[in-house]
């Protein structure tokens, strides 16, 4: 994880934003940032314990949701020390290519985890639309295609970002609007015609999580339409049920990502508190609901719980 700096050199430095005015009570602001950090990686770590361990858990919908967990794990790890660092030891300033590289690893999470709920999109349509070609359509080698798929789709899309913003000439305080860097907000900060590099900022956006969301919104348009045909309402039910844990996660992932997207176009005035606890809670719900989600939801997780603690609980009374 990039170093975070006090002192200035010759390369442009960052500010992230504090709250002004509160910076006595730091310590205790920090407790519920830092218990939902643990709480992030702890669940994901357990997830990814779990679908590697237990056999019953080898299959499409729980890889998928393996890397999900891998990429909200990433999510955790790439912004905790920035923000940890501010209420801890009142380190604000951060140098350009630490700020890059930070805000590499937040977009290019943020497209692949996009990218893996399209996966489990398409893993729940062939699941309740085909499913005697269930296991022919989505095989190992195809779970490893789309996984793979969506990391490159990120890491190419990504890449000349950083490179834009090399280029730029930075001038002015550089206070950033978050306690991370955010693309959008460097380029607000740069100097010179950035009308390009806004642009493609936004063809990155429609390539990304528009298309993704479109895709989902039209495969359960696609699921509706099947599971309304089954006929029975129980049927219809424990079909909708297989898809809950997968619609929770959606609506967790993308209501951040909008709110953040209005709040840094429309909410700049607002009051600093509510701008620092809504901008973290966009890279902060993700990690913490979706092991809370499936651990509730999912019966396979459950079970897996049961009998890995059980077994636990065995050889601990031995």
């Amino acid at each position: 994880m990039p170093a975070l700096n006090h002192t200035a050199s010759d390369c442009p430095t960052f500010s992230f934003i504090r709250i002004p005015g509160l910076e006595a009570a730091y310590i205790w602001i920090s407790i519920p940032f830092c218990l939902l950090y643990l709480m992030a990686i702890a669940g994901n770590s357990l997830l990814l314990i779990l679908v590697r361990a237990d056999q019953n858990l080898h299959e499409p919908q729980f890889y998928f949701l393996a890397m999900l967990a891998l990429t909200d794990l990433g999510l955790s790890l790439t912004t905790m020390p920035s923000v940890m660092a501010i209420f801890w030891f009142d380190v604000h300033r951060i140098g350009l290519d630490a700020c890059l590289t930070q805000m590499f690893f937040i977009h290019t999470l943020s497209s692949v985890e996009s990218g893996v709920l399209v996966a489990m999109a398409l893993d729940r349509l062939v699941a309740i639309c085909a499913p005697l070609n269930y296991t022919r359509i989505l095989t190992h080698s195809s779970v490893v295609c789309l996984s793979v798929a969506a990391l490159i789709r990120g890491v190419t899309l990504l890449i000349p970002l950083p490179l834009f913003l090399k280029n730029f000439p930075f001038c002015g305080a550089n206070i950033l609007s978050h306690s991370y860097c955010y693309y959008p907000d460097m380029l607000n900060l740069a100097c010179g015609d950035v009308t390009f590099s806004s642009v493609y900022g936004l063809v990155f956006v429609l390539c990304t999580f528009a298309v993704d969301a479109v895709f989902i919104l039209v495969s359960y348009m696609k699921i509706l339409g099947t599971i309304m045909k089954l006929g029975t309402q129980e049927r219809n039910w424990k079909s909708l049920q297989t898809c809950a844990c997968h619609l929770c996660t959606v609506f967790v992932f993308y209501l951040p990502l909008i709110s953040l997207a209005v709040l840094h176009r429309f909410a700049q005035d607002t009051s600093p508190i509510l701008y620092t606890t809504m901008s973290n809670t966009y890279l902060l719900m993700t990690p913490v609901l979706n092991p809370l989600v499936y651990s509730l939801k999912s019966r396979q997780i459950q079970a897996a719980l049961r009998k890995r603690f059980w077994v636990q609980r065995v050889i601990a009374g031995e």
